[in-house]
């Protein structure tokens, strides 16, 4: 009888311990996800330079699905820098035949060492941006493109984002690419999903994603009509409106023929991304 009476005790005792943890709460941790806002009206707050490492894979395969070639590309780039400026260094890529074949040793693009400009995304579409490139650099363009768009979705609709409501940002626009082709946004859909962690930073956790985009490429004497369909997740300091991490994925799929031939072949590019911080803070 004593012996049950200690166990009741023992379970009124952490019944209250419960029931004071609970009251003990602060209004932020007890709020309902209902009444979550996103902060209005800021800027990105850049108090010194910060570099990230923007890594991107391709795996080329046929119309079955059998990979062919890959290739392993990544690049730092450093944002906050006087002016407005933005700067990439370390642009190297390794490329594979087959699906399990060794990489060969990664080649640095020195054409990119040092590219510098002011951040905007716009401006990396003017017909004169990639002046510097070769002709044939498209997966280093693709770095400063996809780059701005991570800035873009992540920083700048703050202010039209609600919780779990889909909000499109673009629809049917023609993007042109230049020295690369052209691509035609049928639809860029943001979604704030709710908060998460990275870096020890609260962050916004925000969604993209656009589907059956039509896509036009001629580059090196190759041309391609296909269509692009791409997606990812952002993760944004809500204290800074910094980029704590990214991901990016797309699927690119079309009829590719090449300099000389006269029967096209279809190709089917799968890309994977990650866009993250050298030096977390």
């Amino acid at each position: 009888m004593m012996q049950n009476k200690k166990i009741l005790l023992l379970f009124a005792a952490a019944f209250m311990l419960a029931a004071a943890s609970a009251l003990c709460q602060t209004p932020s941790q007890s709020k309902p996800a209902s009444t979550w806002s996103l902060p209005q009206g800021t800027s990105p707050k850049e108090t010194a330079p910060r570099t990230y490492r923007f890594t991107v894979d391709y795996n080329t395969a046929n119309e079955r699905g059998e990979v062919i070639y890959r290739q392993h590309v990544t690049g730092d780039y450093t944002s906050g820098l006087p002016g407005g400026e933005v700067v990439w260094n370390n642009v190297a890529v390794a490329n594979a035949a087959g699906p399990a074949a060794t990489f060969s040793p990664a080649q640095k693009r020195d054409f990119m060492e040092g590219f510098r400009y002011r951040k905007h995304v716009d401006n990396t579409l003017g017909p004169d941006f990639f002046k510097s490139f070769p002709a044939t650099a498209v997966v280093e363009r693709n770095l400063v493109w996809d780059t701005g768009m991570i800035e873009t979705f992540g920083q700048n609709y703050f202010d039209k984002l609600t919780l779990n409501q889909p909000f499109t940002s673009i629809a049917n626009k023609d993007v042109p690419m230049p020295g690369v082709g052209n691509f035609h946004a049928r639809q860029m859909v943001l979604q704030w999903n709710g908060r998460s962690v990275r870096n020890g930073q609260d962050c916004a956790l925000i969604a993209y994603e656009a589907f059956f985009n039509p896509l036009d490429i001629a580059n090196g004497g190759m041309t391609m009509k296909g269509r692009s369909d791409f997606w990812g997740e952002i993760w944004v300091s809500l204290a800074t409106k910094q980029i704590e991490y990214a991901t990016l994925n797309e699927v690119v799929v079309g009829e590719m023929t090449l300099a000389g031939q006269s029967t096209p072949q279809v190709i089917d590019v799968l890309r994977t991304g990650v866009f993250e911080p050298v030096d977390p803070r």
